[in-house]
């Protein structure tokens, strides 16, 4: 530990008598601490921090350590996984404050990080965007101060710096100074004095000036504060004037009903469910940290002396278009309003306040609701969660501080209540909450709103039709893949190389979904976060490439692109140079489709305007690989294709229903990455071994000698083969499949958004990435190298290599996807034994 705190003494001539040190930092999604506060306690000696709640307001506390007087600054922290937009404005108000509360100006800024926590590029976003509150020098007055709960040595912190190119990154801007703080040991008083020379040295470098502040702007910025604290206080007095006229329509003789009917509504993550918990006093809905609701439910309870009925509806992404959510969500969204007839006494839109209500949060809103009748407005309360984020603020100094949440109250009213869902004891606030719910049905004309019975019709029909093209979708593909394994029983290639190319649109999870097919962080992933689309835009092809069981696989990202734009020439050019990438040729287009968005009319025309140069005989290289899977939860992926409407059907059917669905969480099991690549091998297969490749490509390696082309001899021969062996197959199918369907397990990953993870190494992630890719690996070894039914790839230096023409026949007038074309007993052997391995590492994991 003494190696660790070591400090030079080179340049330091500058003793300051007192010190002024301002904490800043940020919190990671998963609701660790960020240990700012602890870090003034363990400096100034004394708990003058409340470690127990969030910092909203920044606060300076003084006293004398060592001999001199020191000044703390606390201040709140803001999401690391989030840019500046996304911070609530009362919080960026707090920050910029900070620098005030201790004239001059402090000395030092201690940016706190927790050893361990991940540093990927969006933090170094987000820490550049958030200190943009400060001016340019902040760097300059800048100490990493990386806090531990346990001795840490100098190799351990070196190798946890290591792992972060953008950790590394901002170390370098503050000059490399970095100090580490344990800060569950308050009676080592070395590592305060460490950090003072520390502070001291850096001040020397400074030539003893200070982090300048204008006081100008200080007055300007407190004179703004004011005027949004009278603001708030002119707001709860409208509030309260309007609830006294209201209850006294009730005490007037006006009875409320004594069976309330509440539909929730509102974006994903935004404690809905746990709100609909707290209100009605019971786990009445789950929650999860993946999405918790993909349909209505319903919850009853006796509160309060009254009967509840309470919906609880899926949630919309809180900065994505109505144009992007998916069709199964609307539908399900606009049909909570159906799930308590005739219609629901007030709609909860439910607004959380962890994070600011901005322009995309704003829309985002507004769209959504439109699914309803305008009245709706007229029955709606907003529903603040988080109540714990405002801290010694007050929700009305946060509405001010927001014109998006302004334009709300104007919608609503003017109706809006604060739920604290940590606080279970705390029971007038619900209370106070259906008591508004009650002076809100007083005062509307209406006692309720009422629901379109026409409507309520045309949603369940629409509901049948689609649950029996699901299960028509799934048992064509059951039987698909019945037919097909008989078709290329005994079907024998070798082959060391596998070569795929990624397409799809932007925030798709093409880069997550590379990553998990070589099991190593290799491409740049962003989270899928809109918000950091700016920061990070592809504009070219990537490729990386592992061996995996002595198998070389090649994964090549092609740009995405915008559903709002026209597919533009330099991403039609890139497309083209990923074939040229991966030479010579790819076995596999994987289409990308995120499960969690709308796969529109423009998407699908986007797809076809990329691959037409190739011709038509691209389409049997192509299967659509489905992504976030957790999304579904209890849902099936023939489910979403068969409502999600005619432009996703056209696509799976181009494809000639070959489809897979992953989740781009690393941290799953390693059998859906076996299926995927068991159906790669599948369709390979069905191509005679053939990769793809355009007509110039073709032309270089029949030069080299590493191209069999097939005559169209060859071509009707095996097609003639493969007719024979289908009629043998379909004299033996039966007419109804008779595999049962079954719906996916909803998925444990903590995917991007409390907490959407997966995106970076960690101790348990590599730990789990490495027992996949073993798993993967053994496959792979067993099945495509060495199986009698394996894909023909052919290795680029392989003289016996096979290629195919880019515009050859098709091998069939009618190609079509399987699962798995593996002799039977091979596929019941394997399956057995990775089941019985995944139940064993399950056990063993659960021990630990």
């Amino acid at each position: 530990m003494d190696n660790l705190h070591a400090v030079s003494t080179s340049g330091q001539s500058h003793h300051s008598p007192g010190l002024r040190i301002v904490l800043i930092g940020g919190r990671e999604l998963n609701g660790n601490s960020s240990n700012k506060s602890a870090t003034g306690n363990i400096i100034l000696g004394e708990s003058v921090f409340d470690t127990n709640r969030r910092t909203a307001q920044s606060v300076v506390k003084q006293k004398e350590v060592h001999g001199r007087q020191v000044a703390v600054v606390d201040t709140p922290g803001w999401w690391w996984h989030y840019p500046l937009g996304n911070t609530p404005v009362l919080d960026q108000m707090e920050i910029r404050n900070s620098v005030h509360l201790c004239p001059p100006g402090p000395q030092a800024f201690l940016l706190v990080i927790p050893i361990g926590i991940m540093f990927p590029k969006i933090f170094k976003v987000s820490l550049k965007e958030h200190l943009k509150l400060f001016h340019e020098a902040v760097f300059h007055h800048t100490i990493v101060l990386f806090t531990v709960d346990s001795p840490y040595s100098r190799e351990q912190l070196e190798y946890e710096i290591s792992l972060w190119s953008d950790l590394q990154w901002a170390l370098k801007q503050c000059g490399n100074r970095r100090h580490v703080l344990n800060v569950r040991d308050s009676q080592d008083s070395t590592q305060v004095t460490l950090l003072f020379n520390k502070i001291d040295e850096m001040i020397a470098e400074n030539a003893g000036s200070h982090y300048s502040v204008d006081s100008a702007d200080g007055n300007a910025l407190r004179e703004e504060m004011e005027a949004l604290v009278e603001r708030a206080s002119k707001r709860v007095a409208e509030v309260q004037t309007k609830r006294k006229k209201l209850r006294a329509l009730i005490e007037g003789g006006i009875t409320p009903p004594t069976h309330l009917r509440i539909v929730m509504v509102g974006a994903q993550w935004s404690a809905k469910s746990s709100a609909g918990n707290t209100i009605l006093k019971k786990e009445a809905f789950t929650f999860r940290h993946t999405r918790a609701t993909e349909y209505c439910e319903i919850g009853h309870s006796m509160v309060a002396d009254r009967q509840l009925t309470v919906v609880d509806s899926p949630g919309w992404f809180y900065n994505q278009s109505l144009q992007d959510t998916c069709e199964m969500d609307k539908l399900e969204i606009e049909n909570s309003m159906h799930q308590c007839p005739p219609g629901p006494h007030a709609v909860l839109l439910v607004v959380g306040l962890a994070s600011a209500f901005n322009a995309s949060y704003q829309r985002a809103v507004q769209e959504h609701m439109s699914l309803f009748k305008d009245e709706v407005w007229k029955h709606t309360i907003v529903l603040f969660t988080r109540g714990d984020w405002l801290g010694v603020k007050t929700v009305e100094e946060r509405i001010e501080s927001e014109e998006g949440l302004q334009w709300l109250m104007d919608k609503c009213g003017n109706m809006y209540h604060v739920l604290d869902n940590t606080n279970h004891g705390d029971e007038t606030q619900v209370t106070e909450l259906l008591e508004k719910v009650e002076e809100m049905w007083a005062g509307n004309k209406d006692p309720y709103y009422e629901v379109d019975l026409g409507r309520a019709q045309q949603l369940e029909a629409r509901k049948e039709v689609t649950d029996k093209m699901a299960i028509r979708i799934r048992q064509m593909t059951q039987r698909q893949e019945r037919i097909l394994r008989e078709l290329f029983r005994g079907e024998r290639h070798k082959s060391k190389d596998m070569r795929v190319v990624l397409l799809g649109r932007k925030e798709s999870g093409k880069s997550m979904l590379g990553n998990r097919i070589l099991f190593e962080e290799l491409f740049e992933t962003a989270w899928m976060k809109k918000e950091f689309q700016g920061q990070r835009l592809t504009s070219t092809c990537v490729k990386h490439q592992r061996n995996v069981a002595g198998v070389n696989i090649s994964a090549v990202e092609a740009p995405g692109w915008l559903t709002e734009t026209m597919t533009s020439d330099w991403l039609r050019s890139e497309v083209l140079r990923s074939v040229s990438m991966c030479a010579p040729g790819p076995h596999v287009f994987l289409l990308v489709v995120p499960i969690s968005k709308a796969f529109t009319e423009k998407d699908r025309k986007a797809v076809v305007d990329l691959l037409r140069p190739f011709g038509e005989s691209v389409w049997r290289h192509c299967m659509v690989l489905f992504t976030w899977k957790d999304w579904l939860n209890n849902r099936s992926i023939e489910e979403y294709i068969a409502t999600e409407g005619q432009d996703l059907k056209w696509l799976v059917e181009k494809c000639r229903n070959r489809y897979h669905v992953l989740t781009c969480n690393r941290f799953h099991d390693s059998y859906p990455v076996i299926e995927m690549f068991r159906k790669v091998t599948d369709m390979i297969t069905q191509n005679n071994g053939l990769c793809f490749t355009t007509e110039d490509n073709n032309q270089k390696v029949v030069q080299q000698g590493m191209q069999r082309v097939l005559t169209e001899e060859q071509w009707n021969s095996r097609q003639q083969e493969l007719i024979d062996r289908m009629l043998k197959a379909l004299a033996q199918e039966p007419e109804e499949p008779t595999v049962p369907p079954v719906k996916m397990a909803a998925s444990l990953d903590g995917a991007f958004i409390p907490s959407m993870g997966g995106d970076v190494p960690s101790v348990v992630g590599t730990f789990c990435y490495q027992r996949a890719r073993a798993k993967v690996s053994e496959w792979l070894s067993l099945k495509y190298g060495n199986s009698d039914v394996t894909s023909g790839v052919g290795s680029t230096s392989a003289s016996a290599s096979h290629v195919e023409k880019w515009d050859g026949s098709t091998l069939t007038d009618d190609g079509h996807q399987t699962s798995c074309f593996l002799p039977e007993k091979s596929t019941m052997k394997l399956d057995t034994v990775l089941c019985a391995r995944a139940s064993t590492e399950t056990q063993r994991r659960h021990s630990l």
